[in-house]
């Protein structure tokens, strides 16, 4: 009953998409409380990437993200889990109309290996401001000031 419930009240935010290969896979959510969604690779032959590569992998289709948003394409947990590949974390702007694809890199030890219809990456839509950048003289103080990279200690 409560996932029912979830699921008429659950906000959804309209996403326009078009298959620009007819065996593209359009995005799904596979758990009721996922925030990301799969995406598929839509490639003719497998794509193998040997360690310390890149590839990019296509999607087959292209998205309208709506003004206010973006999309971030991001790794999946069992690829980084077993094989040690990553995807770059992409960003897609609102104005962007292109094939959605993903770059992914091996850091294992071994060759992976992408089939047709794979999930190969996950996508988060996200609501962003906009800035408004004002030059100033001097900043505000803080504890931590201008210390970087370690500056806050090593454990």
């Amino acid at each position: 009953m409560f996932e029912k419930l979830f699921w008429i009240f659950r906000r959804k935010l309209d996403i326009p998409i078009v298959k620009l290969r007819e065996d593209a896979v359009i995005p799904e959510y596979k758990t009721l409380g996922a925030a990301g969604f799969d995406f598929y690779a839509a490639i003719d032959d497998k794509i193998e990437i040997e360690p310390n590569e890149w590839a990019i992998v296509p999607f087959g289709i292209a998205m309208e993200v709506p003004i206010g948003y973006e999309l971030r394409i991001r790794s999946r947990s069992g690829p980084v889990f077993r094989g040690r590949v990553t995807a770059y974390h992409g960003l897609i702007d609102s104005d962007f109309r292109g094939e959605l694809s993903v770059l992914l890199h091996n850091q294992g030890k071994e060759k992976y290996v992408i089939q047709p219809g794979d999930r190969c990456a996950q996508g988060v839509i996200l609501r962003y401001e906009v800035a408004r950048f004002r030059l100033v003289d001097k900043l505000s103080e803080t504890e931590r000031g201008s210390g970087g990279f370690g500056s806050t200690g090593t454990s």
